[in-house]
């Protein structure tokens, strides 16, 4: 069967394109197979391609899952290099966005504001210029869209199950400057305890679930950042502030 994958970053770059339409053979077809397949069959991306994940109709898909000719797949490298995808989006309900534009913190605060909320709290990572001895001029974002905003939403979700609380999250695309917000995250609870709580938990899932890569670039050269792939089963491996 033909199988139709995108790909993010510097596997993109390896291989020369963002999408890649495969011919497989085995029946059933598993995510862990069809890693296989793509390592023997692009061996110069073959290291990338081995501690990427797998994600099957934009849910992160363990070995044993078994892709369709309709299935969406992708694969989320850890730390790679490309360009930042053009396309952006936002969920019906306003409350969660990929945007290329600057972030408004306090236009994100107001959707979650509620009369009968005591607390709300704004998050804001900004990029950050010194790291230690290294010097940053800007960061460069990357992202998987559609399945960002389904995760940000299972986010939401979460928080408002388990804290009664509203969120709302942002996340920039593209070049990022000193002090530019690339990701603001806005909750309100009726407490102020379980909105501190619900606000760090977001931050905390979203590096964790949310497909998104992140690059540093400094005057001496350029650097995508990420974590052992080995440190989160179902990780999209980018760091913040």
């Amino acid at each position: 069967m033909h199988v139709s994958i995108r790909l993010f970053a510097g596997l993109a770059e390896v291989i020369g394109s963002s999408t890649l339409t495969f011919h497989a053979h085995e029946s059933p077809l598993t995510a862990g197979k069809l890693k296989e397949l793509l390592s023997a069959s692009y061996p110069d991306a073959a290291p990338q391609i081995k501690v990427s994940l797998v994600a099957v109709d934009r849910e992160y898909a363990p070995d044993d899952t078994e892709i369709a000719e309709s299935s969406e797949v992708a694969l989320i490298p850890p730390v790679s290099g490309g360009e930042p995808e053009a396309a952006a989006g936002e969920t019906a309900d306003g409350l969660f966005s990929i945007t290329a534009h600057p972030l408004k913190a306090e236009l994100l605060l107001e959707k979650v504001q509620d009369v009968n909320h005591g607390a709300s709290l704004l998050f804001v990572g900004t990029t950050r210029e010194m790291t230690g001895d290294q010097q940053t001029t800007s960061l460069h974002y990357e992202a998987y869209v559609p399945m960002a905003l389904k995760k940000l939403q299972e986010i939401g979700l979460e928080i408002q199950e388990r804290w009664q609380a509203h969120c709302a999250i942002a996340h920039r695309i593209g070049l990022v400057g000193i002090k530019e917000a690339s990701v603001v995250i806005a909750v309100s609870a009726p407490h102020r305890d379980t909105c501190y709580e619900a606000s760090r938990y977001a931050i905390e899932a979203l590096k964790v679930s949310v497909p998104v890569w992140k690059k540093d670039i400094r005057d001496s050269g350029s650097q995508w950042l990420g974590k052992d792939p080995q440190a989160e089963e179902s990780s999209s491996y980018k760091q913040y502030s």
